[in-house]
Protein backbone atom coordinates (compact mmCIF):
# COMPACT_ATOMS: atom_id res chain seq x y z
CA UNK A 1 0.00 0.00 0.00
CA UNK A 2 -0.28 2.45 -1.72
CA UNK A 3 -0.80 0.77 -5.08
CA UNK A 4 -0.31 3.36 -7.82
CA UNK A 5 -0.91 2.84 -11.52
CA UNK A 6 -0.01 5.44 -14.13
CA UNK A 7 -1.43 4.63 -17.55
CA UNK A 8 -0.06 6.81 -20.32
CA UNK A 9 -0.19 7.19 -24.07
CA UNK A 10 2.08 9.49 -26.03
CA UNK A 11 4.79 11.88 -24.83
CA UNK A 12 7.77 9.56 -24.69
CA UNK A 13 9.91 12.63 -23.97
CA UNK A 14 8.58 12.88 -20.39
CA UNK A 15 10.77 11.71 -17.49
CA UNK A 16 8.26 9.08 -16.35
CA UNK A 17 10.68 7.55 -13.85
CA UNK A 18 11.20 10.98 -12.28
CA UNK A 19 7.44 11.52 -12.27
CA UNK A 20 6.88 8.18 -10.47
CA UNK A 21 9.45 9.10 -7.83
CA UNK A 22 7.91 12.54 -7.29
CA UNK A 23 4.44 10.98 -7.21
CA UNK A 24 5.49 8.59 -4.43
CA UNK A 25 6.76 11.52 -2.38
CA UNK A 26 3.52 13.41 -3.00
CA UNK A 27 1.45 10.48 -1.73
CA UNK A 28 3.58 10.41 1.41
CA UNK A 29 3.01 14.13 2.01
CA UNK A 30 -0.71 14.25 1.22
CA UNK A 31 -1.98 10.86 2.39
CA UNK A 32 0.37 10.02 5.28
CA UNK A 33 1.73 6.96 3.50
CA UNK A 34 5.18 5.54 4.11
CA UNK A 35 7.61 6.08 1.22
CA UNK A 36 8.90 2.51 1.40
CA UNK A 37 5.31 1.27 0.99
CA UNK A 38 4.63 3.20 -2.24
CA UNK A 39 4.61 1.03 -5.34
CA UNK A 40 4.14 2.80 -8.65
CA UNK A 41 3.84 1.26 -12.09
CA UNK A 42 3.98 3.39 -15.23
CA UNK A 43 2.35 1.53 -18.10
CA UNK A 44 2.47 2.75 -21.68
CA UNK A 45 -0.64 2.22 -23.78
CA UNK A 46 0.22 1.52 -27.39
CA UNK A 47 -2.91 3.04 -28.89
CA UNK A 48 -5.19 5.84 -27.78
CA UNK A 49 -7.80 8.12 -29.27
CA UNK A 50 -9.54 11.25 -28.05
CA UNK A 51 -12.93 11.50 -29.68
CA UNK A 52 -12.20 10.63 -33.29
CA UNK A 53 -8.59 11.89 -33.16
CA UNK A 54 -5.63 9.56 -32.87
CA UNK A 55 -2.89 12.16 -33.47
CA UNK A 56 -1.81 15.16 -31.46
CA UNK A 57 -3.11 13.92 -28.10
CA UNK A 58 -1.50 12.41 -25.03
CA UNK A 59 -3.38 10.66 -22.24
CA UNK A 60 -2.38 10.07 -18.64
CA UNK A 61 -4.56 8.58 -15.91
CA UNK A 62 -3.29 8.01 -12.38
CA UNK A 63 -5.09 5.61 -10.05
CA UNK A 64 -4.01 5.56 -6.41
CA UNK A 65 -5.29 2.75 -4.21
CA UNK A 66 -5.04 3.40 -0.47
CA UNK A 67 -6.20 1.54 2.58
CA UNK A 68 -9.55 2.90 3.74
CA UNK A 69 -9.63 5.74 6.22
CA UNK A 70 -8.66 8.89 4.31
CA UNK A 71 -11.27 11.62 4.18
CA UNK A 72 -12.87 12.74 0.94
CA UNK A 73 -11.04 16.06 1.40
CA UNK A 74 -7.67 14.32 1.65
CA UNK A 75 -8.41 12.30 -1.48
CA UNK A 76 -9.47 15.43 -3.38
CA UNK A 77 -6.35 17.32 -2.29
CA UNK A 78 -4.21 14.42 -3.44
CA UNK A 79 -5.84 14.19 -6.87
CA UNK A 80 -5.47 17.96 -7.38
CA UNK A 81 -1.81 17.72 -6.42
CA UNK A 82 -1.32 14.81 -8.84
CA UNK A 83 -2.80 16.83 -11.71
CA UNK A 84 -0.48 19.74 -10.81
CA UNK A 85 2.49 17.37 -10.76
CA UNK A 86 1.52 16.03 -14.18
CA UNK A 87 1.41 19.60 -15.46
CA UNK A 88 5.03 20.08 -14.31
CA UNK A 89 6.29 16.88 -15.92
CA UNK A 90 4.11 16.66 -19.03
CA UNK A 91 3.02 20.25 -19.51
CA UNK A 92 1.96 21.93 -22.72
CA UNK A 93 3.82 21.26 -25.93
CA UNK A 94 3.16 23.06 -29.21
CA UNK A 95 0.72 21.15 -31.38
CA UNK A 96 0.11 18.53 -28.71
CA UNK A 97 -2.72 18.33 -26.22
CA UNK A 98 -2.46 16.42 -22.93
CA UNK A 99 -5.52 14.92 -21.26
CA UNK A 100 -4.73 14.08 -17.65
CA UNK A 101 -6.83 12.68 -14.83
CA UNK A 102 -6.37 11.18 -11.40
CA UNK A 103 -8.42 9.30 -8.85
CA UNK A 104 -7.91 7.99 -5.36
CA UNK A 105 -9.85 4.92 -4.31
CA UNK A 106 -10.02 2.74 -1.25
CA UNK A 107 -8.48 -0.67 -1.64
CA UNK A 108 -10.94 -3.50 -1.24
CA UNK A 109 -10.95 -5.14 2.21
CA UNK A 110 -9.68 -8.31 0.53
CA UNK A 111 -6.37 -6.56 -0.34
CA UNK A 112 -3.28 -8.44 0.82
CA UNK A 113 0.38 -7.94 0.12
CA UNK A 114 3.52 -9.98 0.61
CA UNK A 115 7.22 -9.57 -0.06
CA UNK A 116 9.36 -12.51 -1.14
Amino acid sequence: MPQILVTRAGRDDVDWEGFASALNQLVVEKAAARLEACKTQVVRAEDAAVSADVDGHGLVHVTIGLLAGRTDETKAELTEAVVDLLRKFAGPEDGYRMHVSAEVRDLDPSYRKAEF
